[in-house]
């Protein structure tokens, strides 16, 4: 049975964050999905118009920021140490990768996604401590990236009758 049609659009609170294809840990909140077009106004010196023409110009892209709470591991640690200068020289080789950001319906299945292209990470922060607090320590994650790509939901179905047709198609008689 193919997956109905949302009728209703998905929820901000479910959520899986993935780092070159690996679901990386559970961030409590992602923002900064943004992208813009500059204008760029041009008028001719002998035009009539008052006013100037306007064209696309650079694409930008805004920094995405992921946020949770602080956990045993050190993998964003050590991707932003592959960005910062040791000390002795420059950077010491970006390692950029590929951060998908899917939405779940209801049931937990995918939904629509973006693709971040050539993320590295920016910026790196840990929440202030504090002895007198009994809030969770979060790290916050400050991502750069070069392009975001926006996917329907995968429809299973649909990929099945695309894989038989491909499969088809190489079948010998």
């Amino acid at each position: 049975m193919a997956q109905s049609i949302m009728t209703h659009p998905y929820r901000v609170f479910r959520y899986k964050v993935e780092i070159d294809s690996i679901t990386s840990g559970a961030f409590s909140e992602v923002s900064g999905l943004s992208q813009t077009v500059d204008v760029v106004e041009f008028r001719y010196g002998n035009s009539s118009r008052t006013t100037p023409r306007k064209f696309p110009g650079l694409t930008k892209y805004g920094n995405v920021i992921l946020r949770r709470g602080v956990l045993g591991g050190l993998d964003t640690l050590s991707w932003i140490r592959s960005v910062a200068s040791n000390g002795t020289s420059g950077p010491t080789g970006i390692q950029r990768k590929k951060v998908t950001i899917t939405l779940l319906d209801d049931a937990g299945r995918d939904g629509p996604k973006w693709e971040l292209l050539n993320a590295w990470p920016v910026s790196y922060q840990v929440s202030d401590l504090d002895a007198t607090s009994s809030e969770v320590a979060f790290e916050t994650l400050e991502i750069a990236h070069e392009g975001l790509t926006r996917f329907p939901p995968f429809d299973e179905e649909t990929a099945k009758k695309a894989l038989g047709s491909i499969l088809k198609y190489f079948e010998f008689s």
